[in-house]
């Protein structure tokens, strides 16, 4: 299956099913930062980002079941899907542990890779999923002008922020290559590169074997996705079918 002809080569099924999973396991660890951020303005900050990918999510799941015409919706694929059945990068799905700057690294890697990955994917000949990559990136430059500017802050900040957004980009960046394509992999590094270098930090250097920090795409994932989605999926699961 593919979103149509013309864009096989550009976004097949499973392409589509990873940008929702994206977006989808990006929103349930961003939400779990409300209430928990520095300041109350972050906090509403970090809330409507996480409102924006879940946003992205329902639209592009909803897609994903009409073409593939098994009559499921997008509550069926988010809430009635196994570890195993997603496609989300490692990146998304790995805990913060509730250290904010591994958050705006994360969110820097993310929505940088978004941004050029969903523009380069709004003419698709898919009207539906056209639209909704065309209003996604306005969203994601916003999510990524704010986590360059928290980055710029804690690189160029105390010793403490600075040392420990370092570390925090030394464990994030390995995660970083799952994210790109060919066609955006050079302009997402390169952008990347000149924030962190404005941030007074160093890029880290590329991992000897990438294969620890990569998987996803192929529904391997690492042993805390099992636990977000149980998280997730609680409700849904102990009530079938409930409406509010």
């Amino acid at each position: 299956m593919s979103v149509s002809p013309p864009a096989a080569a550009m976004l097949d099924a499973d392409d589509l099913l990873a940008l929702a999973d994206d977006a989808l396991i990006a929103a349930q660890r961003l939400g779990g930062w409300v209430s928990l951020a520095p300041v109350l303005e972050e906090d509403v900050a970090l809330a409507n980002i996480a409102l924006d990918q879940l946003g992205v999510a329902r639209a592009l799941l909803t897609r994903f079941g009409e073409l593939e015409g098994r009559g499921r919706s997008e509550d069926d694929l988010a809430y009635w899907r196994t570890p195993a059945e997603l496609r989300n990068a490692l990146l998304v799905e790995r805990p913060d542990g509730q250290d904010f700057g591994v958050l705006v690294v994360r969110l820097l890697l993310l929505s940088t890779a978004q941004l050029h990955r969903y523009a380069a994917l709004r003419s698709v000949p898919d009207p539906t999923v056209a639209a909704v990559l065309a209003k996604a990136v306005a969203e994601v430059s916003y999510h990524r002008d704010h986590a360059r500017t928290w980055l710029l802050r804690l690189g160029d900040g105390t010793h403490e922020s600075h040392d420990r957004v370092q570390r925090a980009l030394e464990a994030e960046w390995p995660y970083l290559a799952e994210l790109l394509t060919p066609q955006t992999g050079a302009t997402v590094r390169g952008q990347l590169a000149d924030d962190i270098a404005a941030a007074t930090l160093v890029v880290p250097s590329e991992p000897d074997d990438p294969t620890p920090y990569a998987g996803g795409r192929e529904g391997r994932h690492t042993e805390h996705l099992a636990p977000l989605l149980a998280t997730m999926q609680e409700v849904a699961r102990a009530h079938p079918g409930a409406v509010w």
